[in-house]
């Protein structure tokens, strides 16, 4: 089914040609994210087009036209002209569509921007058990979210580095239809995920794009065919905007480190820029650095070289400074602790992701609705990972919260997070039950 340039077009006939399976048309698509931006399309009848796409899908014109439609909503910014001594300076940015103990961005941004490239990275807030950067970072004293365009330009020529909000018109359409999307039940729509990352990310202005695609219990998509699909769709994206795009697909069936929640993660962080930190957190920062700094067209370049000299966590400290944080100040901890332990003895065979996530959500670590408060100090450490012996009543976590009556909840949680094995040799050394990166992306897919 086609449409007429000639013919009018209203919202009705739009929800009407999808729901009937058929083909939107651009002219259809640009009319509807264009009157739904400024108010023009009602949130009912936007409601409606967004369930029918999650319901019937998009093709890749479909859903590339969805992608320009929103980026054309707002300005595009332009990163061409930064240098340092003279030089032009790489741009390169990474997205990760979100996990348990996701902290990753927090020291790749400066270990990549410490081999003179330029990393904007522009970041969001957690909703429900995924943790979100800007939270994490807001733990530490003094540090502010919101930069200006000039002083992010600024910044990112002097430092290298920047993670801040997005501005408010940078996409945004896309703020629009994500709220929406979050209380419609269509967030998990390829189509829809796909353009909404690459959307805010194309307006960005990088020059490479490294996406961190995540499956399993823990991660908006499960499935690992799922989480395949949208990783095809937002590298061709990316290609079609003259962005190199590359994704990793890497495993979510147990959570990043052994911190989960704001304050404790930003301290792991420091820890695997100081030269230590957990494997896996260690591992996956390598991998995504190593493909950011290939993208970057530093070929050869060995990041873990900078995790070791100090130079990464240099320009660490620089970041933060830059946003009026202070890189020395103590980190909140909370009031009230409470401890997790096993039931009895065996190897630790498999930790649900979402389970814990949910625990320290519940702990104050997360939000349920846009603008809610969260509690820097509230999280949940992990003390043992799959593949590790334990005894009856030994830890397995330790819950921070502000508020003593959040720790019947989220003790719920972890009730049947963690499977406790037979102590045999089968089960013993091995923390995953399937490698951290699973497979890469490139185009084309």
């Amino acid at each position: 089914m086609t449409v007429d340039a000639r013919e009018i077009i209203h919202a009705v006939s739009v929800i009407a040609t999808k729901r009937g399976g058929h083909e939107l048309a651009d002219a259809q698509i640009a009319w509807m994210v264009d009157g739904y931006t400024r108010g023009e399309v009602a949130p009912e009848q936007m409601s409606a087009l967004l369930m029918a796409i999650y319901l019937r899908g998009m093709n890749r014109r479909e859903i590339a036209s969805w992608t320009h439609a929103m980026i054309d909503s707002g300005r595009r910014m332009d990163l061409s002209g930064l240098q340092r001594d003279g030089r032009p300076l790489a741009t390169v940015d990474k997205h990760s569509t979100g996990g348990v103990g996701d902290k990753i961005t927090l020291p790749l941004t400066p270990l990549v921007a410490s081999f003179g490239v330029a990393v904007p990275q522009l970041s969001g807030r957690g909703l429900g058990h995924t943790g979100g950067t800007l939270d994490k970072l807001e733990s530490i004293p003094g540090w502010r979210a919101e930069v200006s365009t000039s002083d992010m330009l600024d910044q990112l020529e002097r430092v290298g580095a920047v993670i801040c909000a997005a501005g408010a018109d940078l996409a945004p359409a896309d703020r629009k239809l994500y709220a929406l999307r979050d209380v419609t039940g269509t967030v998990e729509s390829i189509p829809l995920l796909a353009s909404s990352i690459m959307s805010k990310k194309i307006a960005e202005g990088t020059g490479a794009l490294v996406l961190d695609v995540k499956t399993g219990s823990g991660a908006f998509l499960p499935d690992e065919d799922d989480a395949r699909e949208l990783a095809s769709t937002m590298v061709e994206l990316g290609h079609d905007a003259g962005v190199d795009t590359r994704a990793v697909i890497t495993d979510m069936g147990t959570p990043l480190g052994l911190a989960i929640g704001n304050a404790v993660e930003v301290a792991e962080s420091v820890e695997v820029l100081a030269g230590g930190g957990p494997a896996d957190v260690v591992e996956l920062t390598l991998a995504l650095a190593r493909e950011m700094l290939d993208a970057a067209g530093l070929v050869d370049a060995d990041p873990a070289t900078h995790l070791a000299d100090g130079r990464a966590m240099d320009t660490w400290r620089a970041m933060i400074a830059a946003q009026g944080g202070d890189p020395d100040a103590p980190l909140p901890t909370a009031r009230h602790h409470d401890t997790v332990t096993a039931s009895g003895d065996g190897i630790v065979t498999e930790m649900d992701a979402r389970a814990v996530g949910d625990a320290a959500w519940r702990l104050g670590g997360g939000r349920s609705k846009p603008g809610e408060a969260v509690a820097a100090e509230a999280g949940v450490t992990i003390h043992a990972k799959p593949g590790d012996r334990v005894r009856a009543g030994q830890p397995l976590f330790t819950l921070h919260t502000q508020d003593e009556d959040r720790i019947p909840g989220a003790r719920s949680c972890l009730a049947g997070a963690t499977t406790v094995g037979p102590d045999s040799a089968e089960h013993a050394g091995g923390a995953r039950t399937r490698p951290l990166i699973i497979d890469r992306v490139r185009f084309p897919s």
